[in-house]
């Protein structure tokens, strides 16, 4: 049999095991099995690796994507420039990094993406935020990352300085953030939503439920709205062809 599967936590929310699973069945791949590993630290990964020696390949998720790294005998180079992966093909005990956020994002933005959305907010600042940045900066798209706590080593955002003059300025805001995602789907980004125009992009990356409140919000003001089932899918597509 062979074995894949996702390591995070929690995984209440996973979009891999349910889409592998039907994949499998449906390309009538009898012999793959897709399992969830809920892990709170990522030293936990050694247990998993040595009780599962038939695993072949492993999609990484909140909180694991940057802690992960040092587990890594090979790092593809966007892995290595952003320092997050979120994909691993295991050859013979050995764990080859991948970061297949970075092609899924691009791909689903792209769809609506438009001149006028030429600078960004990157809500949040893990490594779904570090695949965002790549794309935005091969995209030539000026951003700013947002954050809930001040760092002064960083040129980081705090939301209480999001007033309704800087949201104008930001066409595209783009949550890398798990702030909406169920169960807590009554929550959002604190934004002041009223200054969300017919000019604005709401990208994000939360695919259940299907429209966050953040999009809500910003499909009031008249804002294109994308949220991140199209991405997952695209991802799980690319590590599919990696693990091949």
């Amino acid at each position: 049999m062979r074995l894949f599967g996702l390591i995070g936590y929690p995984l209440s929310h996973s979009f891999s095991q349910k889409y592998f699973t039907e994949k499998f069945s449906r390309e009538n791949l009898g012999d793959c099995s897709y399992l969830n590993f809920s892990i709170q630290g990522i030293e936990e990964l050694k247990g998993i690796l040595k009780s599962n020696p038939n695993l072949e390949g492993i999609n990484v998720t909140i909180p694991h994507k940057e802690n992960i790294i040092r587990f890594l005998d090979w790092k593809n180079p966007v892995v290595e420039q952003i320092q997050a992966c979120n994909c691993i093909r295991i050859r013979e005990g050995r764990l080859f990094g991948y970061n297949t956020d970075v092609l899924g994002f691009e791909n689903s933005l792209m769809k609506k993406l438009n001149p006028r959305h030429d600078r960004a907010l990157i809500l949040g600042t893990g490594g779904a935020a570090k695949a965002v940045a790549y794309v935005l900066n091969k995209l030539g798209i000026p951003f700013q990352l947002v954050s809930r706590r001040k760092n002064l080593t960083a040129s980081l955002m705090t939301y209480g300085e999001l007033t309704t003059e800087k949201i104008r300025e930001y066409p595209l805001i783009i949550n890398t953030t798990p702030i909406g995602m169920y169960p807590n789907i009554d929550q959002c980004p604190d934004l002041p939503y009223e200054a969300i125009g017919k000019g604005h992009y709401l990208f994000d990356l939360i695919y259940n439920p299907g429209k966050t409140q953040f999009l809500q919000k910003g499909e009031r003001g008249g804002a294109i709205v994308e949220n991140g089932e199209e991405m997952l899918v695209l991802q799980a597509e690319e590590s599919w062809k990696i693990w091949n």
